[in-house]
């Protein structure tokens, strides 16, 4: 072979190496500017997540202690998010709401008071059930065992008001079977209720089941046959005054999913 021969057959070599550089870094390029349009379609696309906001909770006096447990795991779950409960008797909270409390979440311990506050919540999701028990001083010394032990005038029975959810299932439950009972006292939601049993002011008072079972070792719960017992459904819903919508539906709607559930059956509440 010539020098010259040579010389030519070198620079055809390298010119095709050059051409097949050139034609990997144009394809590496096209493939960036596919894969940054697929990244910023798939970015478009998902929804976005609610923005942090400092929540208030308004929630019936039974919610207590699983809420504030709820509550824990859902900011920690949720970064940015703080949330503050107001607890009461379901009436209460309906008040607070007329006068335009500021809040962002109900949840009350039946459907009848969520159901009067149409104009100011958004639409109402049960997010547990719950029955009632007899609550007998600890040891239950005056051996309360049905329901129509209460009307025993020995005893001091305690009951809810008959405006608070638990003292309308109360005087239900009580007059479906035609007992009559004359309380010591009519208490403003079932927390106070539980308080006279527990401190001995009361012999024996209707509450229920999740509260009794909290106070364990402090009352005797009695149960109460289905077929003389009342089912107590919890509601939740946001508040149309909310100045953090999104944040409110976001955690009205987790408290139907499997964590939460997980959560309130937990402490004894019944799926919805």
């Amino acid at each position: 072979m010539s020098p010259k021969t040579s010389f030519l057959n070198h620079r055809r070599a390298a010119a095709a190496v050059l051409s097949s550089a050139l034609l990997l870094s144009l394809t590496a390029c096209g493939g960036d500017k596919d894969d940054k349009a697929d990244e910023s379609k798939a970015s478009a696309s998902a929804p976005a997540a609610p923005k942090a906001a400092n929540l208030t909770v308004l929630a019936a006096s039974s919610l207590t202690d699983v809420f504030k447990t709820a509550g824990d795991v859902y900011q920690k779950t949720h970064p940015g998010t703080k949330i503050t409960f107001s607890f009461a008797g379901s009436q209460e909270l309906a008040a607070q709401v007329k006068q335009g409390a500021p809040a962002d979440v109900l949840a009350t311990a039946d459907t009848k008071t969520m159901d009067g506050l149409k104009a100011e919540t958004g639409n109402p999701t049960i997010i547990a059930k719950n029955r009632l028990v007899i609550a007998a001083g600890k040891g239950n010394p005056f051996k309360v065992d049905e329901l129509k032990d209460l009307a025993d005038t020995k005893l001091k029975v305690v009951l809810a008001a008959p405006e608070v959810p638990v003292g309308r299932y109360s005087k239900q439950i009580l007059d479906a079977q035609k007992i009559e009972v004359k309380p010591v006292s009519q208490e403003p939601n079932v927390r106070a209720v539980l308080s006279k049993v527990e401190l001995g002011e009361a012999d024996a008072g209707l509450v229920y089941k999740t509260d009794a079972a909290k106070a364990k070792g402090k009352v005797e719960a009695v149960e109460i046959p289905d077929e003389q017992n009342a089912v107590a459904s919890y509601p939740a819903a946001t508040l149309k005054a909310s100045k953090n919508a999104e944040a409110a539906a976001a955690f009205v709607a987790w408290l139907s999913t499997p964590e939460a559930q997980r959560i309130l059956q937990d402490a004894g509440f019944q799926q919805p």
